[in-house]
Parts: structure tokens; C-alpha cells; sequence
């Protein structure tokens, strides 16, 4: 978040339960939330990490653990806590009661960040529709507990922000059946755009990821597309769908999607749902993958777990093991899904870019055969939709017509049939 010089930047001490054996994993995870503080403005200046068989329902790291974070909220004068996971709205209100301040989970951290980063109208309306989602099970009617509820990080909010602190449930469902109206209304176009482009029949290959793990930078570096590249997580929301030409000169559809994240929270997933489901539509998924990061097996499973979550685990995967140039040690990382091919790149460097188009076209190659043509020249329409539709090998004038050798999907195969060449 941007903020004035004059605007003090907010600082939180960060809070994990961890119910495993190894409290490395929740060091991790803490990592992982301070920066998304740092996305969102924020500034981390102390951890607390509670060892328990399970989380505790009343204060989430139970009431001993609570007199201990209040003493370090005090010894660094932090503006508020920021709980590693979703909090209910029992444990909101009893910590907030106990520690009287600023009481934020991970949810509504990347919920915040959601907002900053919405660019688009679809996706401000999907950020507040999450947002009031999120807020209506919270909303106890006590001016005390909506204002600790407030936006998550510094002052900046749009949609569902300040202005919604005062709102009752009455309000809010109003609302919200607003939106999914408004963004019903979004999808059906979205969903005639995916009618034209199947109609179209050029091969479609969407971007899948963890957060920051490149995607933009790659889509980039294939087609000049110009997409925000940042170092930050969720540097880019709306979806971006970009032409590619690939070195046979065969056309493509690159699409980047939002980013995935550990615990992304569900209210986020259901209200982006249809701009997630492009990856339904996709022929080809690249899952790009920061392989520098110590959490890559993790972040790996993350992404393939939603995708099995949006019903699309089953879409053919090539996976692109990012950020070569950042690998300190070469290790095998464990891929847990099979994958048409793994490509080694470094996509700020711009390495391993043919590698990877080589791959994108080595498996475009079993979706489509070549086939030898004679058109005749009072058929030079379907000469005509062969150029917009299909790849086009060769091509020679004739005495008796135009002859092609092309390379289509079955479905355009069967409609030329009538004019292959016969084999002599």
C-alpha cells in the first residue's frame, strides 16, 4: 500500500499456532504472512509460535500464550496482532477483548491486499463481495469490535472498507445480492468470450501458479504483453489474455491467472470462481513454479490442490521450474502430479524460453496432425479458413487448385476431408 510520508506505517506481531511435530513449517508460514504484511503496507516486529495438539477455540493459542503476546505488543508498541490463520468470530472477539487492539487473521491480511491490487471492475466487485462475506458472520453489532475490525492494513480502502463498518446485516445482504447479480451479468459475457474463442479453435494455454512464482514475467517474455511484473505477492488479480505465435508460426492463447496461496481463503476462491474457471477452459495448463524457494514442494501441492478443487487436476501440465537463476543448490525437487514435460527456466534472465516453447509445441503436435490438400479455386473460402484456423505448412497455385499441407484440429479435419489428397 502506498503511503504518505507523513503516514505511519503500521506494525504487528504475528501469530501461529503450529499442531505438527515441526515448528519449522510454521516459521515458514510466518515468513510467508510478514510478506504479505509488506505487500499490504505493514511492517512486522515481533512472532509468537504456540505449540498445541489443536487450535484453541476461545483464544486461538490459548489464554497462557495471551498474557505473553500482550507483554510483547507492549515492549514493541505494536499497533496489533496478525493470526496465521482464519479466526472465527468467537476467537476475534475474545482476543480482542483480552488484548484490546487490533485484531486481523489471515484472511481478511489478503483480503486487504485484494483490495489494493483490484484493478478492474469485475475484480472490485469480487474483492468486496469476499470482503462482505467475510465481515457478515463477524458483524456482532458492537461499534468496539467492528472498528478492530476495520481495514486490515493502513488507511487505504475500496469496496467493502471503512464506510461498510457502520453497515447492519440488513444492509450488507442487500448488498451482496447486488453483487452477484452485477457479477452474473460479468460472467455471462466472460462466458461468450470463451464461446468465441472455441469457436476460433486456437489452442488455449493458461498460467497456473503459486503466487509470485512468475507467471506474469513469462507471459511477458512470450508475447511482449506488457503485464505489471513486481516482487511482490499478488502484484497482478485480473486475468490477462494475450495472442503468442509460436516458431512455426502456429497461433496461441496465453492466458495468466490470479496466483494461488497457502490457506487462500474460501471466501476469495467463491467469489473469483469464474474468473479462476478459465483454467477449465484451457487446452494446455503451464504451472509455473519459483523453484528458488524453500517452499516450492509445498506451493506445488497448494496449486495442484485447487486446481482438483476447480475441477481441473485433470488438464495436461507442463511444469516450469522458474527462477533458475536464484537456485543456490540443485535438488530434485518431488513434482506430485504427472507432467507432460519439466522445463527449466529463468524468466527475468529470459532462459529456457525456447525450451519452453518447444514443450508448448511438442504437446500442441498430439492435438493436431498434418494433412495434404487440394482445394479447388471455386472453394477459395475454405483456402481462406484454413489461413485463420489451422497452421499452414505449405502452400503451391496449381493448375487443378491450391495445394496445402496444413496442420488442424480434428474437428477442422473432418470438414476439409473431401478435398485431401489421395495417396498415389
Amino acid at each position: 500500500m502506498m503511503h504518505n510520508t507523513e503516514e505511519k506505517v503500521q506494525r504487528f506481531v504475528l501469530v501461529a499456532v503450529s499442531t505438527g511435530r515441526d515448528e519449522t513449517d510454521a516459521e515458514r508460514s510466518l515468513d510467508e504472512l510478514e510478506d504479505l504484511l509488506k505487500t499490504a503496507g505493514g511492517e512486522a516486529c515481533g512472532r509468537v509460535i504456540q505449540n498445541l495438539e489443536r487450535i484453541d477455540n476461545r483464544t486461538y493459542v490459548g489464554n497462557g500464550k495471551v498474557e505473553e503476546i500482550r507483554m510483547i505488543i507492549k515492549d514493541t508498541e505494536a499497533d496489533g496482532i496478525i493470526c496465521d490463520d482464519e479466526l472465527t468470530p468467537a476467537q476475534l472477539a475474545n482476543l480482542g477483548e483480552l488484548l484490546d487492539t487490533k485484531i486481523i487473521d489471515r484472511t481478511l491480511l489478503i483480503l486487504d491486499i485484494f483490495t489494493q491490487r483490484a484493478a478492474t471492475r469485475e475484480g472490485q466487485m469480487q474483492v468486496e463481495l469476499a470482503q462482505l462475506e467475510y465481515r457478515l458472520t463477524r458483524l456482532r453489532g458492537l461499534p468496539g469490535e467492528l472498528s478492530r475490525q476495520g481495514a486490515a492494513v493502513g488507511t487505504h480502502t475500496r469496496g467493502a472498507g471503512e464506510t461498510k463498518l457502520e453497515m447492519d446485516r440488513r444492509y450488507i445482504r442487500s448488498r451482496i445480492a447486488q453483487l452477484k447479480r452485477d457479477l452474473k451479468e460479468v460472467a455471462e459475457n466472460r462466458d461468450r468470450e470463451r464461446a468465441s474463442r472455441r469457436k476460433s479453435r486456437i489452442p488455449v494455454v493458461a498460467l497456473v501458479g503459486y503466487t509470485n512464482a512468475g507467471k506474469s514475467t513469462v507471459l511477458n517474455r512470450l508475447t511482449s504483453a506488457g503485464v505489471l511484473e513486481e516482487n511482490e505477492l499478488f502484484a497482478t488479480l485480473d486475468t490477462t489474455v494475450r495472442r503468442c505465435t509460436m516458431p512455426d508460426g502456429r497461433l496461441i492463447l496465453l492466458v495468466d491467472t490470479v496466483g494461488f496461496i497457502h490457506k487462500l481463503p474460501a471466501h476469495l476462491v467463491k467469489a473469483f470462481r469464474s474468473t479462476l474457471e478459465e483454467v477449465n477452459e484451457a487446452d494446455l495448463l503451464v504451472h509455473v513454479v519459483d523453484a528458488s524457494s524453500p517452499m516450492a514442494e509445498l506451493q506445488m501441492k497448494v496449486t495442484h490442490d485447487e486446481l482438483s478443487n476447480l475441477g481441473a487436476a485433470f488438464k495436461p501440465i507442463i511444469t516450469v521450474l522458474n527462477k533458475q537463476d536464484l537456485v543456490q543448490e540443485e535438488e530434485g525437487l518431488v513434482i506430485p502430479y504427472k507432467a507432460e514435460a519439466v522445463v527449466k527456466i529463468s524468466a527475468l534472465e529470459e532462459e529456457g524460453q525456447n525450451a519452453l516453447m518447444a514443450a508448448i509445441g511438442a504437446y500442441l503436435d498430439k492435438l493436431d496432425s498434418k494433412m495434404e490438400l487440394l482445394i479447388p479455386y471455386d472453394k477459395a473460402g475454405i483456402a481462406d479458413r484454413l489461413h485463420r484456423e489451422a497452421v499452414i505448412l505449405q502452400e503451391d497455385y496449381t493448375d487443378e487448385g491450391i495445394a496445402m499441407t496444413i496442420r488442424a484440429d480434428e474437428e477442422l479435419k473432418r470438414i476439409v476431408k473431401p478435398y485431401e489428397k489421395q495417396a498415389e
